[in-house]
């Protein structure tokens, strides 16, 4: 499991050399852990609710930019576990997707078609709340990076830059703040559900 430390941007960046592969198996082992997750993904589906399709070809284009070993299969397998933690032992999971996260077309009308579904499904899923933040909805706080929150201890935040880590309870703090300002803008249940119909409906 990766450890958070002063140095994480390069400790994300040797597990990213070796392959997709190390870097989701650190993933799952924090999804392991963690029993209260917040985050936020403004254009692309939270990485513990992608199908395998939709997966595979993430995964594709960030082998493609980075030229990382192509290892994709064993990426797609840590990712997609991630969804067995949802709903077991306690575990909550508040998440907030931007409405581009339903429009990014990745991998191409059937692989969105797919994860469109996934989506819906996963309204109902225990343990888990799911909102959208509509494209024109009044923001709250200025547009930023998606990120993760860990049982309120530890930030991921994820980029072209390569992975961040971030543990010092005032930046913390600053993350909490934005989900919290971001939250009143979502919606949730039926209304969600319309906006993933209608995305469903543009495929």
């Amino acid at each position: 499991m990766v450890t958070a430390s002063s140095s994480a941007d390069s400790t994300w960046d040797d597990l990213l050399q070796q392959g997709t592969g190390p870097v989701q198996e650190s993933f799952l082992d924090l999804a392991r852990n963690t029993r209260h997750y917040v985050g936020y993904q403004p254009d692309i589906v939270w990485g513990n609710l992608q199908t395998p399709q939709y997966a595979e070809a993430m995964l594709r284009l960030v082998v493609d930019f980075h030229g990382i070993p192509d290892d994709i299969e064993a990426g797609v397998a840590a990712r997609t576990a991630r969804a067995q933690f949802i709903g077991q032992e306690g575990r909550t999971y508040h998440v907030l997707l931007g409405e581009q996260a339903l429009l990014t077309n990745i991998g191409g009308p059937e692989v969105m078609r797919g994860q469109l579904h996934r989506l819906i499904d996963a309204l109902s899923l225990p343990g888990l709340t799911l909102g959208i933040v509509p494209a024109r909805a009044r923001l709250l706080v200025y547009p930023g990076d998606g990120f993760s929150i860990f049982d309120d201890r530890r930030v991921e935040v994820e980029g072209f830059r390569g992975g961040e880590t971030i543990t010092d309870p005032d930046r913390l703090a600053i993350f909490r703040k934005a989900f919290d300002r971001i939250r009143p803008s979502a919606v949730y249940g039926p209304a969600a559900r319309d906006l993933i119909e209608t995305a469903l409906s543009g495929t």
